[in-house]
């Protein structure tokens, strides 16, 4: 057996014992990834500023609780795979390649994970924002 192949067994191996010994790292997913791909500010809107990004979520990975700042406009689209969502205590929804949704500036976003735990998933989301902000993401309770 290569190196490889084994050092992924006992990697495995030892994922598995640590949830078994404590239960709470079992519930534990994997965070999702977040790519600035590009950021202009708005010529004709002095201080304004779009910023995409494009966020990756490995199977069954998702995001905390969080809030965008309070300038931020934020328009998000599914790339690949299918997106479970809620914000501001809306019902979750689940969103399919090509359909996407709307977030006001300092919404809750309590709900953003891959609905899949066997295939990734990708969103690309779009903020309207001023260009001083330089946090995109506060992780958030309520």
């Amino acid at each position: 057996m290569s190196r490889r192949i084994l050092g992924a067994v006992v990697v495995a191996a030892l994922s598995l014992t640590a949830a078994a010994i404590n239960p709470a790292l079992a519930d534990e997913r994997p965070a999702s990834k977040v790519t600035v791909v590009f950021d202009k500010p708005l010529p004709n809107v002095p201080g304004k500023s779009m910023r995409g990004v494009i966020v990756d979520y490995a199977p069954g990975a998702s995001s905390p609780s969080h809030r965008h700042p309070k300038s931020a406009f934020i328009y998000a689209t599914v790339l690949e795979g299918e997106i479970r969502s809620s914000v501001n205590g809306e019902p979750e929804k689940t969103y399919k390649v090509g359909e996407n949704w709307y977030e006001a500036p300092g919404a809750f976003h309590a709900v953003s994970a891959n609905a899949s735990d066997t295939r990734p998933a990708r969103l690309m989301a779009v903020f309207v924002l001023d260009t001083t902000e330089t946090v995109l993401v506060t992780p958030s309770a309520k």
